[in-house]
């Protein structure tokens, strides 16, 4: 058995963890700080009630949000802006992609060549929209649709998986049903 051992592999299921943890804070911070632009009073601003909320549970720490409060003033924020990308899936599948980036042109590349993958494409402004409603601080679908092939969940997973794992995608919304 040499070369195995379990604190090894606890090691690295460990590290994969901290790093998919790290990514997700990186996310609520950006949309933490984005929603405090309106105001750093909770009472005052839903938005930001919302994503302290969202912040608090996903267990991250109180210092890690009140940095994200701090960040306000800075001026690498005053760069970054909110994107919201209309797509159409496999089976016609309606998808809000929002993000939060300091880069517009990078971030709308990396969601083309990310949607590409997964025959996949981003729609006019407008072509999507009018299949949701906005609630609270998320979209839900009007006319949900169900996907039968299993080919095409498989796809729309993997999809997800992808966009979700990038650094600027902060929500993703469809209007598959359950």
């Amino acid at each position: 058995m040499s070369g195995h051992s379990k604190w090894s592999q606890i090691k690295r299921q460990k590290g994969v963890a901290d790093q998919k943890k790290g990514q997700v804070f990186s996310k609520l911070s950006k949309f933490i700080s984005m929603a405090a632009r309106k105001g750093i009073d909770p009472d005052k601003n839903i938005e930001l009630k919302n994503a302290i909320e969202k912040a608090r549970s996903l267990n991250m720490p109180k210092e890690s949000i009140e940095r994200s409060l701090k960040r306000v003033g800075e001026k690498d924020l005053a760069q970054l802006e909110e994107l919201l990308v209309e797509a159409i899936g496999p089976e016609s599948v309606n998808i809000i992609i929002t993000a939060v980036t300091d880069n517009k042109n990078r971030t709308i590349g990396a969601i083309k060549n990310i949607l590409s993958k997964y025959e996949a494409k981003m729609a006019q402004s407008g072509s999507v929209m009018w299949a949701f409603e906005k609630n609270g601080s998320g979209f839900t679908a009007k006319y949900p649709t169900s996907i039968k092939n299993q080919n095409t969940k498989d796809k729309l997973d993997k999809l997800f998986e992808e966009l979700d794992s990038n650094e600027d995608v902060q929500e993703i919304y469809d209007n598959i049903g359950n």
